[in-house]
């Protein structure tokens, strides 16, 4: 098996000084807004504004990452991201802090849709599951460190753990500013980089398709109800402590860590659906039974398992997403897509499943949860496969020109070009710009 390249090194290690630094502030930054004298949701509006500036600026990202390419908007996403977070630590009212959160908001929809075209043109076709793999669990165990390290630097003062964020994504920069060049796709290295590939074109692919719903998924059960309705469902439903709710997330990020560790490696040996579809049904099963537990042992359990369901589909649909693409000069706006429906899942799953547990109880909202992890599963049935083991080399959707006119084309066949029209190669350009 090919040795990943250096320049990916650079990149995953990037992603866990990320994924620490989010961990860094997460514990000070609801009771640093508090400190304004402002209401619960006014604090709480300081987080969701991250994450509402990360979905509406995440077209926009597209396009400048098509235009200005992903090495120098992933180094201008952290270096927002850097600025913002220090300006935060100085806020001297609840309405700078607020403005200074969101703009790290469009900071990080930057940085993480370009490190994803990186990756994609970057990582060898034959371990795009083994990179996707590494980067899931870099960003994991950086979300799991980093809220211990910020307890700790929490206890130096609430605005502390905003500049150590801040100074390491400054180095973060500058490291890979220094060790990462101008990118070649190892795989394109002695071939044009090819034509854009857009959203529209995109969305034809059966597989593109699925990957979009199953991203979703990610982003509403383990972004958002993971974090913001599990905790509630331990203490309320169950009459649990606080800390047993963070044991059952810790035993759900544990499950995530095994079936990620191997997921990447399996996928590219045997084919994306193979893992995907185990990893959608294990997710649905066990996320509708995790509603229904009697007590917590049981969730502790159900908990586990589900974990292990979204370890297996989440850097797989990563690698699929790339086997779709090709590791080639990337349409923006497709990858943009992909980030938003993350995003999408995790700023209105918890909002949509509160209200269900409200009014009919937690099973039903456990069982809402389970069912849009259902809709990705049926998508994974009737998507095509794409990883290169299985459907040969080169990228699965490269637009090529025919005789001039534009067709409807039909599903493609494994391995198959799904376009073949220069009118659509004509209209992707035009939109990703």
């Amino acid at each position: 098996m090919r040795r990943i390249p250096r320049g990916i090194w650079v990149l995953l290690s990037a992603n866990v000084v990320i994924a620490l630094g989010y961990g860094f502030i997460a514990p000070a930054l609801p009771t640093f807004a508090r400190t304004f004298n402002v209401s619960f949701t006014a604090a709480t509006a300081v987080v969701s504004a991250f994450a509402v500036m990360r979905l509406m600026f995440a077209p926009a990202t597209g396009r400048l990452v098509t235009v200005f390419g992903e090495r120098r908007i992933y180094l201008t996403g952290l270096l927002i991201v850097a600025a913002s977070t220090l300006a935060c630590a100085f806020a001297q009212t609840y309405w700078q802090l607020l403005v200074f959160r969101g703009l790290g908001g469009i900071g990080s929809t930057m940085f993480s849709i370009s490190a994803m075209a990186l990756l994609i043109r970057m990582a060898p076709s034959d371990i795009r599951g083994r990179v996707s793999g590494f980067f899931s669990a870099g960003f994991l165990i950086g979300s799991i460190t980093g809220p211990l390290i910020g307890a700790a630097l929490v206890g130096f003062g609430l605005r502390v753990p905003f500049v150590v964020y801040a100074v390491a994504l400054l180095v973060a920069s500058t490291v890979v500013a220094t060790q990462l060049r101008e990118v070649i796709a190892p795989d394109q290295a002695d071939g044009p980089t090819g034509a854009l590939i857009g959203f529209r074109t995109a969305l034809r692919d059966s597989a593109y398709r699925a990957i979009l719903a199953s991203n979703f998924t990610q982003g509403w059960a383990s972004m958002g109800v993971r974090v913001a309705v599990v905790p509630l469902f331990i203490t309320e439903s169950l009459g649990a402590g606080a800390g047993m709710a963070g044991i059952v997330l810790a035993v759900y990020a544990a499950g995530n860590v095994l079936a990620i560790l191997v997921a990447g490696r399996l996928s590219d040996r045997f084919g994306r659906r193979p893992i995907m579809l185990p990893g959608l049904v294990i997710t649905v099963v066990a996320t509708i039974a995790l509603g229904f537990s009697p007590n917590v042992g049981v969730a502790l359990a159900l908990s586990v398992v589900a974990g292990v369901g979204s370890g297996l589909f989440a850097p797989t649909h990563q690698a699929a997403l790339a086997d779709v693409l090709g590791n080639r000069q990337q349409g923006g706006s497709a990858l943009a897509a992909y980030g938003m429906s993350s995003d999408l899942g995790a700023v209105t799953g918890p909002v949509i499943v509160g209200f269900v547990a409200d009014r009919v109880g937690f099973g039903p909202a456990f069982v809402l949860t389970g069912v849009v992890a259902a809709v990705a599963l049926v998508l994974w049935v009737f998507a095509r496969e794409t990883a290169p083991a299985i459907v040969g080399d080169g990228p699965t959707m490269t637009p090529t020109e025919d005789s001039g006119r534009s067709a409807t084309p039909a599903e493609p066949d494994p391995g198959t070009d799904p376009l073949g029209a220069s009118e659509t190669v004509r209209r992707d350009a035009a939109e990703d710009r």
